[in-house]
């Protein structure tokens, strides 16, 4: 029988197979390699690397897009990180596809 900790694995799994459904195929690469089981020592690092990023993202060079980033590699070994992820992704999802289909609704209106 299925443990709650490997149900949740399975859906950060999906929500990780969505996102790289959606980037090039240089970065899905990089996000299947660093979400393998051996790549622990470079994920976590990196992870928090990318969180620190993000938190600075008013320097020019780093961007607010690194702080998911950060978390969502972190959650593939954080249990507490992975179930707010599964919690809320799908929330942050369903608000950004919101958010461009109300921004291509006023271009093509000519707001």
């Amino acid at each position: 029988m299925p443990t709650p900790e490997h149900h949740e694995q399975r859906k950060l799994t999906r929500l990780i197979d969505r996102l790289q459904a959606k980037l090039p195929d240089r970065m899905a690469n990089a996000v299947a390699w660093l979400v393998r089981p051996s790549a622990i020592f470079i994920r976590l690092p990196l992870g928090l690397l990318l969180i620190l990023g993000g938190i600075f993202s008013i320097l020019p060079f780093l961007g607010l897009w690194m702080l998911p980033l950060g978390i969502l590699l972190i959650a593939v070994d954080i249990p507490p990180v992975r179930r707010w992820v599964i919690r809320t992704w799908p929330k942050i999802e369903a608000r950004w596809r919101l958010y461009r289909s109300r921004r291509a609704s006023k271009t093509t209106t000519g707001e």
